[in-house]
């Protein structure tokens, strides 16, 4: 490929700098071209650290999409806004990477695939926990059927005292919620990837508001405000799928418990089992006996030499950027994450009610 992918970031806060703009800038068939951001001085900084000479600095990201060589948007803003922008950057002609999740209500998630289906555009969704070295491996075994149809399954999404307390995580209005769409959102993609289910039948959840009110409380980053913790700090949901799979998801950002786990799953199939808990471990039976096994997910093999892996950021860019060079799809497709989109609002929408939410 002789021409260059013209990139524009839109949003230049956390997200961008810790994940997305060390990624491209490793691509060399990626020019980062435009930079977007309400507060221009983040802006500014990004282009000056990852941007080509000559790239552009906006306030407004409607400007930004008026430029019609930039080939590909990343949208990285809050969740409020991730349908309004990704939607107006395929209409103006771009390739859209929109960070997770997907959008803040499923109406928004869905308009979104439509306007990816009416432009002909490229949309993919920033779950970057599938380009793990753990979970592509566990992929490959569920795809080859290893563990045969798998019908019970856990999304993890837990932990005991790590609450974000800087931008807007604790603002319902602008996120729609808390860990359950922060978190626990990486954790249902990945279970509904690895078993290749997207048809829910049923959702029943409940979400709390418990340790949020505390003052001064234990926290990863410093103690929260609970005047400004409008969101869950617990959320669970069980799931029903069509064809009778169960799945249970569970996600914290401060709870009392010592089973933490982020971003895994459990399976358990017809033919054997697969869980992330201490590593990636796959059980199944044998001649009559049981086996573990404990997959070594290691590059290294000799001493002195850690081995050659990319991180999950990483391949998770090259693929994206690959997957419009070779004009194909995108390993994260934007009718999958529509139905994870679908899925957490049930939950919230069952624990407003305390019905079971039916699709």
């Amino acid at each position: 490929m002789t021409k260059k992918l013209n990139v524009a970031i839109i949003g230049c806060g956390g997200i961008a700098n810790g994940k997305h703009l060390p990624s491209l800038s490793k691509i060399k068939e990626v020019a980062l071209t435009a930079f977007c951001d309400i507060e221009k001085e983040k802006a500014v900084k990004a282009a000056q650290a990852y941007g080509t000479e000559d790239a552009t600095v906006y306030e407004d990201y409607q400007k930004l999409l008026e430029d019609q060589t930039i080939d590909v948007v990343h949208v990285l803003t809050p969740n409020i806004s991730h349908a309004e922008i990704s939607i107006a950057a395929l209409e103006a002609g771009k390739h859209v990477m929109c960070e997770k999740p997907m959008a803040k209500t499923s109406e928004e998630a869905k308009q979104m695939v439509e306007a990816a289906h009416r432009t002909g555009k490229k949309l993919t969704v920033g779950y970057n926990n599938r380009f793990r070295p753990d979970s592509q491996h566990l992929h490959q075994v569920t795809e080859r059927g290893d563990l045969g149809e798998v019908y019970f399954a856990k999304a993890h999404a837990i932990r005991r005292r790590a609450v974000p307390t800087w931008g807007v995580f604790l603002d319902e209005e602008k996120q729609g919620g808390g860990p359950l769409i922060d978190i626990g959102t990486h954790a249902l993609d990945l279970t509904l990837w690895m078993m290749d289910n997207y048809k829910p039948k049923s959702v029943m959840g409940n979400t709390y508001h418990k340790l949020g009110k505390k003052k001064d409380a234990a926290n990863a980053w410093g103690p929260w405000d609970p005047e400004k913790f409008t969101v869950e700090d617990s959320a669970f949901g069980f799931i029903t799928m069509e064809n009778g799979a169960t799945i249970t998801l569970e996600a914290s950002w401060a709870l009392n418990s010592l089973d933490v786990d982020e971003a895994k799953c459990t399976l358990s199939g017809t033919e054997g089992g697969a869980d992330m808990k201490n590593g990636l471990r796959i059980n199944g039976e044998d001649f009559g006996k049981l086996y573990t096994n404990e997959i070594d997910l290691s590059t290294s093999g000799v001493a002195f030499y850690e081995g050659k892996a990319e991180n999950d950021a990483d391949l998770e860019a090259r693929l994206w950027i690959e997957s419009i060079i070779n004009d194909t799809e995108p390993t994260v497709k934007p009718e999958e994450t529509l139905v994870v989109t679908q899925i957490l609002e049930a939950i919230y929408e069952s624990a407003k009610t305390g019905k079971a939410v039916y699709f």
